[in-house]
């Protein structure tokens, strides 16, 4: 399997190409500001986009969905979508075939209602549902539920080498994993979720008192 991760500007956005190397298969996920750059790439190492993913509506990650679709002929989908070529809803469990891959999505709300997921493989690609030593932000606290569930309830659920691969360049490193994540983010160590929301409440101050960026 290949993974190759973008910068592709923004707010240190991050976007994906993820294929299989036995069917040269590829799939996008958050193209945001360089779409071009992505499909570029993937004429280079002579792969084939099959399908484009977004993590989540928001602007930063959907402003190449046009030009993606321009470039490639293909739509982008997001959460509750249904993909025209197969005929597959974007919803939980949903299994996106790759060649000799399936990309599987996990909605993950808290973030925005529409947040997902992909499981490749060992590879979760998380959007804004979780960085590297960070969660994504949440405007209240039913939001911060939801989140907190997710994270929970679905991704920590996931095998301990899990690679974690974020939607922004937000952490001390721009990739992780499920045990990493598991042993040191500090709001994936809050023992409820009156902590985790406490955190995330006070998490300017936090972020002082620890000297985290």
């Amino acid at each position: 399997m290949i993974v190759e991760q973008f910068h592709t500007g923004g707010d240190r956005n991050f976007g994906y190409l993820v294929a299989d190397e036995v069917s040269g298969e590829a799939l996008v996920i958050d193209a945001s500001f360089n779409p071009g750059m992505i499909v570029r790439f993937a004429a280079e190492h002579s792969v084939v986009i099959r399908f484009v993913f977004s993590t989540h509506g928001h602007d930063d990650h959907t402003n190449g969905n046009d030009a993606m679709r321009h470039l490639t002929g293909i739509t982008p989908l997001l959460y509750g979508d249904t993909c025209p070529a197969t005929g597959i809803r974007v919803i939980d469990g949903a299994l996106f075939p790759l060649g000799s891959l399936e990309a599987q999505i996990i909605y993950t709300p808290g973030h925005t209602k529409d947040s997902l997921c992909i499981y490749i493989g060992d590879a979760l690609f998380t959007g804004d549902t979780l960085f590297t030593g960070k969660v994504g932000g949440t405007g209240t606290e039913e939001q911060a539920l939801m989140e907190y569930h997710s994270l929970h309830h679905k991704l920590l659920q996931l095998a301990d080498n899990t690679k974690v691969y974020p939607g922004h360049d937000y952490g001390l490193s721009p990739t992780s994993s499920i045990s990493h994540e598991r042993l040191t983010n500090p709001f994936l160590l809050q023992k409820d979720f009156n902590a985790f929301l406490h955190l995330k409440q006070n998490w300017a101050a936090y972020k002082k008192a620890h000297g985290i960026a």
